[in-house]
């Protein structure tokens, strides 16, 4: 029902904080890694695909690691419902530094495989 709800309202800018993050046994407790990521978009799938790949670094839960990004379960049906893009291909991940574009190819290369 997560993606369903999003069909009711409008985003302009979605902020995710990847600065700490669990990668197990979240969303309030877990083993804590340290991307050092914020990240930005305006589209809400395409934001949570490059999250998951994020969490994919750091060997989070076996359903992430071992799924295409795209066929997890809310990815999949907010994409059939509409919400961002449909597909990994259509996300561009850019960094604003030297450091953050050898980060940001590194994302994308996990999110196409």
């Amino acid at each position: 029902m997560i993606a369903e709800i999003n069909n009711y309202y409008n985003t302009d800018l979605i902020l995710m904080d990847a600065i700490k993050a669990f990668i197990n046994k979240g969303p309030e407790k877990g083993d804590i890694v340290t991307p050092n990521l914020l990240l930005m978009s305006d589209d809400r799938i395409a934001i949570d695909a490059v999250g998951i790949v994020i969490l994919r670094q750091y060997n989070t839960t076996n359903n992430i690691l071992n799924s295409q990004v795209f066929e997890l379960e809310q990815i999949k049906r907010a994409a059939e419902l509409g919400i961002g893009v449909q597909s990994p291909d259509k996300i561009n991940i850019i960094g604003i530094n030297k450091e953050s574009e050898i980060i940001s190819n590194d994302l994308k290369q996990i999110l196409e495989t």
